[in-house]
């Protein structure tokens, strides 16, 4: 029954995929669509301190000029200076003060052990100078509004009666002090010290800094500010041909498109605009779709694979509505080429181009000088598909984006020269967007490692990485346990040969092939590959205990390579290589020395699961086959024939192969390739393990 309800869910999800795909189809286009800008595209492009190469351009209506943004921040800091500060008197901070100097003087007079004649004397000066300071004012002075001289004029409200004063005409906790002392050492044969601690502590500020009121002023002084300085009348020129782009032809220049932008929000109809959009992005998005059922219809049935590309796609085009929205001062700091690389690093060459051309198509309605744009990266895109098509190192994309940043530098050059006609007028700082462009394409470097953990991918860089002998697992396990190091080293040769006749992925074969036996890191001597002087520990333990010892290195291989962050697609190999197979030697010798017990033949069996690949299944069969062929006294071409086919066809007794995908054609071919391969192999080795 449980395989019945397995077999419905995939058969189920086949036959949903189709609306699946359309349903993402739709997600992705209405997305982007809803984060591009809604507006019409501004037919005219120019840049200061360019020629303006077009036709006389008048003005078809009224408009303001809008300021330049340094000039609405001078206004708005003019406006913000001309504000007076406002601070709070709170009358009774004084009486409270006053009031705990009389009981703080009466309680500490009692240890002065000063005459008692000169009590009055000295409560009537410390009395007298505390409300001096309150009288003049105490307040702590705000960085915001301090000059050269530190002090500034504020506005002192008390019952609702303003009075303007400037901060050197109060008192602030240093400068109060400073009187209380000076004035104090003006007098002879007194204890200063006895009235400035007692003084001291009674010293609150008064004056309180009022920023609701202050801010609030400041809002309505910053409010009632313009925004624009002229007005440009229907029918006059904007812009002559031939003119040289200045400031305030600039300016005149930005004014007319904000006004057209608003012009088209007020006349235009937004629907029709979001309707335009909806049909150009929906040709790009189905255009992808039609290439990959044409051409890699591996990806085109994976949804999962699917949801990933057009995730990079939507990201993308959403980071340049985002920079649109923020007025990014120049649209080439996004990187672009982001996107092909990982394309190319997760899928290949192809699907990278082409997705790039489409994203670049659709970026171009929306970005400035699209021609130049187009130019721009569709070059830098394709310059980057190409320098990694063998990337075998993490390194390589340093190289490449060097590449990328030396195209676009022959590319500003070329462009700035139709341009201007002169190296002396390049205006060399608009390269530096380039180079923050370029710098960031190497963020691709962790997208990768996030899309490969999010989407359950492995990229071929990854498993490259991986099968480097000097890895960390890899040289454990060659130091730990040599033999079973060699073991797998020759399970790799058998497997990869195996996988690449019958069609699957050599690489990720090879790399599980070579840590399906970490786990022996754990306890070597109990497996016979590294028994090399004569001692058995397994003489010394139950059948049972054996046999456990051996099973846990699969689930010991699991936690070492989790320990080291090994993708799941290479632990299945670990967890995978037994299937549910028993250990027969344990089990057949527990059988022949104890006919009258009952056994737990769990005790001898692996715990599963069993293949669900093409390539599991053969990294079971190379791993069975190896092993075995080491016990063979006289391995020649019969024995080797009659081992190969023994081995395979209890893997297909065992229904170890049942998920895994492979066909009998492929099974054959499987057993060729191992026959013809193993006749080199001539260890002896007493077949226990069932390894």
């Amino acid at each position: 029954m449980a395989t019945l309800s397995s077999s419905r869910q995939k058969a189920l999800l086949r036959k949903y995929s189709g609306n699946i795909k359309l349903l993402m189809m739709l997600v992705s286009i209405c997305f982007i669509v809803l984060v591009l800008p809604k507006q019409a595209k501004f037919r005219y492009e120019y840049e200061k301190g360019k020629v303006w190469n077009q036709k006389d351009l008048l003005s078809p209506y009224i408009f303001a000029i809008q300021k330049t943004d340094q000039e609405k921040k001078d206004d708005r800091d003019a406006a913000i200076r001309s504000i007076i500060p406002i601070y709070q008197l709170d009358a009774g901070i004084e009486q409270q003060s006053l009031e705990s100097y009389k009981n703080g003087f009466e309680v500490k007079w009692k240890t002065s052990g000063l005459a008692a004649d000169l009590k009055q004397k000295y409560y009537n000066i410390g009395y007298n100078l505390l409300k001096d300071v309150y009288d003049k004012g105490l307040l702590t002075l705000n960085k915001k509004y301090q000059t050269a001289s530190e002090n500034y004029r504020i506005t002192i409200l008390h019952n609702n009666i303003a009075t303007e004063t400037n901060t050197a005409q109060l008192y602030t906790s240093e400068t109060a002090l400073s009187y209380i002392d000076q004035t104090l050492s003006s007098y002879k044969n007194i204890d200063k010290s006895f009235l400035i601690g007692i003084i001291q502590d009674r010293l609150q500020y008064n004056l309180t800094f009022d920023d609701k009121l202050t801010s609030r002023l400041e809002n309505e002084a910053i409010e009632g500010l313009s925004s624009t300085r002229g007005m440009v009348q229907k029918g006059d020129l904007i812009v002559s041909k031939g003119s040289v782009i200045n400031q305030d032809i600039y300016q005149k220049l930005e004014s007319f498109k904000a006004a057209f932008d608003d012009n088209v929000r007020v006349n235009g109809d937004p629907r029709l605009v979001l309707m335009g959009q909806f049909l150009l992005v929906a040709i790009v998005i189905s255009l992808l779709m039609v290439f990959l059922y044409l051409f890699r219809k591996d990806i085109y049935y994976d949804n999962r694979l699917v949801s990933l590309i057009l995730l990079v796609i939507t990201a993308m085009l959403a980071t340049l509505s985002l920079a649109i929205r923020l007025q990014l001062p120049n649209f080439y700091y996004i990187p672009y080429c982001i996107v092909p690389i990982i394309i190319r690093i997760l899928f290949d060459t192809r699907l990278a181009l082409n997705i790039h051309l489409l994203v670049v198509l659709i970026a171009g309605f929306f970005v400035p000088n699209s021609f130049e744009f187009g130019f721009f990266e569709i070059t830098a895109g394709m310059v980057s598909i190409y320098s990694i098509k063998n990337l075998v190192r993490r390194e390589q994309f340093l190289i490449s984006a060097a590449i990328i940043l030396a195209n676009y530098f022959v590319a500003f050059v070329g462009i700035s020269l139709i341009r201007e006609g002169s190296f002396t007028t390049i205006d060399w700082e608009g390269f530096l967007p380039f180079l923050f462009s370029v710098g960031s394409t190497l963020l691709a470097y962790p997208l990768i490692y996030i899309f490969e953990k999010v989407f359950g991918l492995t990229s071929d860089i990854t498993l490259i990485e991986l099968t480097n002998t000097n890895a960390t697992l890899l040289r454990k396990l060659a130091f730990s346990a040599p033999g079973t190091f060699q073991h797998s080293l020759q399970v790799a040769n058998l497997a990869e040969s195996a996988i690449y006749a019958i069609g699957g992925n050599a690489l990720l074969v090879r790399a599980g092939a070579l840590y399906h036996d970490i786990g022996k890191i754990e306890n070597p001597l109990y497996f016979i590959e590294n028994q090399n002087s004569g001692f058995n520990p397994h003489d010394k333990l139950t059948y049972q205990e054996s046999a456990q010892i051996i099973i846990r290195h699969v689930s010991k291989g699991i936690e070492m390579a989790r320990k080291e962050n090994l993708p799941e697609i290479v632990i299945d190999f670990i967890r995978t290589h037994h299937g549910n197979t028993r250990v027969d030697y344990f089990y057949q010798s527990y059988l022949k020395n104890f006919p009258e017990k009952i056994v737990d033949e769990n005790t001898f069996r692996y715990p599963g699961p069993i293949p669900f690949s093409k390539e599991t299944g053969v990294l079971m069969l190379a791993d069975s086959v190896e092993a075995a062929s080491r016990s063979l006294h006289e391995p020649n071409a019969q024995t080797i024939d009659s081992l190969v086919d023994r081995i395979i066809e209890y893997k297909l007794d065992q229904e170890q192969l049942k998920d895994s995908n492979i066909t009998l054609k492929d099974i054959e071919t499987i057993k060729m390739i191992f026959k013809r391969m193993l006749m080199s192999i001539y260890h002896v080795r007493i077949d226990y393990q069932n390894n």
